[in-house]
């Protein structure tokens, strides 16, 4: 039997494909709410979950932005030094 951790996380990641799917965050709330009234220990397992997530999303976009202007200035100093 899965843990309510588990149950959280997975809600989560159901939800935020649909979020992507149907261009709707409202959707995050209404589950929250649907949740909350039967399990506090789900509902705050879900929304660390979510809040996980979307972190996670914005530090990689971060870091692949970082990554990017990086190489290309690699690449601009290679350029110009004949390397």
């Amino acid at each position: 039997m899965p843990t309510t951790e588990e149950l959280g996380i997975a809600l989560a990641e159901d939800v935020l494909k649909a979020v992507e799917e149907m261009g709707d965050d409202a959707i995050i709330n209404e589950v929250n709410k649907i949740v909350e009234a039967s399990s506090s220990g789900l509902q705050e397992a879900y929304m660390a979950a979510v809040r996980a997530q979307r972190a996670s999303v914005r530090a990689r976009d971060h870091l692949n932005a970082r990554l990017k202007r990086h190489r290309a200035a690699q690449g601009a100093q290679a350029a110009a030094t004949g390397g």
